[in-house]
């Protein structure tokens, strides 16, 4: 399993709400459109709490949405890379990430490897 995570800020005058309804009315949506039957999972992990939940200190988040997809292999992820790179998907998706996201804020983008522990 591959998976890869992108950190994303919202775009500045959008509150976390709006950023959130936003995000799951609409870009969501053009997100499903092209990797809906290509990938494992689609996820969307939104900031909710404290920047810092040990000392409950407010402040505003280095990012506002983890994004998250899963691809079963790299056959898969080449696969999906090319859907999401052919100029009509990446105009849409660009031209929406320019209503959503905060131009001037570096997207972080990784691979990860997960380790599980049991603690049940």
């Amino acid at each position: 399993m591959i998976k890869t995570i992108t950190m994303l800020k919202r775009r500045s005058g959008m509150t976390p709400e709006e950023f959130r309804e936003y995000y799951e009315t609409t870009h969501r949506l053009i997100g499903e459109k092209y990797l809906k039957g290509n990938v494992e999972h689609y996820g969307r992990r939104f900031i909710t709490g404290p920047t810092n939940p040990d000392t409950g200190t407010a402040g505003e988040p280095d990012f506002d949405v983890m994004l998250e997809i899963w691809y079963s292999d790299a056959a898969q992820q080449a696969a999906t890379r090319k859907i999401l790179l052919a100029p009509e998907a990446m105009q849409e998706i660009r031209e929406d990430e320019a209503k959503l996201f905060d131009p001037s804020t570096r997207i972080h983008y990784t691979v990860v490897e997960e380790h599980v522990s049991d603690v049940t």
